[in-house]
């Protein structure tokens, strides 16, 4: 694998280890909003699980096995509902065992697959290009932007 890629994997990373620490926190900081009208800890960790879970058994897991990704694109508002909703169903403690799981299935499946593999372009369902150092860069980027607010949030109650 080379250089960039294995730092694109470690950014990756973060998202999981970020999460792990987060365990420690008491049920009543993660039904909390980090902000008036903002989603609650619980509700961002819920949204960021699942669409690893959809990446996943889509679009990676798939190319893991050689077989055609199934992405389709999903009206993101809805898709969010249904996370929010999973989070206010669901204990804390499954949420973050699956969030953390995910991730690491996707790290360890993407871990294994060649350069040929990483660098070839695939067509999900719709016909749309799927390219995983694409991918990874923007869930980087969606990582940081729920990371960095979780983050401030967090600091703010220890201080």
């Amino acid at each position: 694998m080379t250089n960039e890629m294995e730092q694109r994997i470690q950014s990756f990373e973060e998202w999981g280890l970020f999460v792990n620490k987060m365990i420690t926190l008491d049920e009543k900081i993660w039904n909390a909003s980090i902000e008036e009208g903002k989603w609650t800890i619980k509700s961002i960790v819920s949204h960021m699980m699942l669409w690893d879970q959809y990446f996943y058994e889509e679009a990676i897991r798939k190319i893991a096995l050689k077989k055609q990704v199934t992405l389709k694109h999903l009206d993101f508002d809805e898709f969010n509902c249904k996370a929010i909703a999973y989070g206010n169903s669901t204990e804390t403690r499954e949420i973050v065992e699956k969030a953390i799981s995910y991730r690491q299935k996707i790290i360890n499946d993407i871990s294994v697959l060649s350069e040929e593999q990483i660098h070839q372009t695939y067509l999900d369902a719709e016909g749309n290009v799927f390219y995983i150092p694409q991918y990874l860069e923007d869930f980087i980027w969606h990582d940081q932007h729920h990371m960095t607010p979780l983050k401030e949030y967090i600091s703010s109650l220890r201080a």
